[in-house]
């Protein structure tokens, strides 16, 4: 569904409230003044003056899949086993399936994908970093990728332990050598995400644990990835089955760690959408969370397609929601 002529107006509203009053719970959005909204966009970041007089779409000038805060096809799948899903195709510009993609979603460790990206723009590859302390003693219910304090390892390496193992150990390694602090990394995790157009997120750390204020939504989790797989890099990362990344310890001594992909579909779990290319993505599972994915494929005309689930009630209704939305509506 893409929003053409007249409706792209009201798409531009939506938006527009959705700037005004950040990310929605159910009926939280009124549109009772939509006009006014209109004039305030441009304070928002959402209309750019070209001229002085003619408006331009920011969600134009970002490429980015606009659609009415409403669902469509929910009854061809198995909608009720997650929150909130969607599938956009980054080709046409079009959202293909929508299941409450506004609402205001915990994210869990598909926060990874915001991490991830800052570090890449920002950071060398080839740098080297020493673990600390704060990093490496991570809560018993953390998701690790096992470094220790004082280890010496690459920034490119770091970025494999993040997101084939999910690392928080990793985030925050990253997160204190980028910026100097995870608050630093923080900060700058916002003022991204904000400038992609993604208005519904705040994150509170770099890893996704659960915090009150630290919140997405499923539209804005395809806006960050979108702009994460336009980096050849972290499309690198992501595909990747298996890493292997050589650390020195603190000791002096060369040790390995090898790291494998935790999205079902690429380690053999789970079988893929038929007539879908899946070349990777980012998982997340909390308890406040559910079971997350966001994910980068490739349909039948090798067009790209980013799509969400959220809140899935585990494993098993992750990947079938999952596969069943990229099997029918992108191909």
């Amino acid at each position: 569904m893409k929003c053409i002529n007249k409706n792209r107006l009201l798409c531009l509203f939506a938006i527009a409230a959705l700037f005004m009053s950040g990310c929605k719970n159910k009926n939280e959005v009124s549109y009772d003044n939509p006009y006014e909204l209109y004039e305030m966009s441009k304070v928002y970041g959402i209309t750019k003056n070209s001229d002085g007089s003619n408006k331009a779409f920011f969600s134009s000038e970002k490429d980015l899949c606009v659609v009415d805060d409403v669902n469509f096809g929910l009854e061809e799948v198995h909608s009720n086993v997650a929150v909130a899903a969607g599938t956009f195709n980054l080709e046409t510009d079009e959202v293909t399936y929508a299941q409450n993609i506004y609402d205001k979603m915990y994210p869990a460790s598909t926060t990874k994908i915001m991490t991830c990206y800052v570090a890449l723009k920002y950071g060398n590859l080839d740098d080297f970093v020493t673990v600390s302390k704060n990093a490496a003693n991570q809560p018993s219910d953390a998701s690790v990728c096992h470094i220790s304090e004082g280890d010496i390892i690459t920034l490119r390496d770091l970025l494999y332990g993040l997101m084939l193992a999910s690392g928080n150990d990793a985030a925050i390694a990253i997160a204190e050598h980028i910026a100097g602090s995870e608050e630093a990394f923080v900060s700058l995790m916002n003022e991204e995400a904000i400038s992609m157009g993604a208005s519904c997120t705040k994150f509170q750390n770099c890893h996704g644990m659960p915090a009150e204020d630290h919140y997405t939504s499923a539209y804005d989790l395809y806006v960050m990835f979108k702009n994460a797989v336009e980096m050849n890099e972290f499309v690198n990362i992501i595909q990747s089955t298996k890493y292997t990344a050589v650390i020195t310890d603190k000791n002096g001594k060369a040790v390995e760690r090898e790291w494998t992909n935790s999205n079902r579909f690429l380690n053999g779990k789970a079988d893929k959408p038929e007539g879908i290319n899946v070349i990777g993505g980012k998982t997340g599972t909390t308890q406040a969370a559910g079971y997350c994915l966001v994910m980068l494929s490739k349909n039948e005309l090798e067009q790209e397609i980013v799509s969400v689930v959220l809140k899935a009630g585990g494993p098993s209704d992750l990947y079938l929601l999952t596969r069943e939305i990229l099997q029918e509506f992108n191909n």
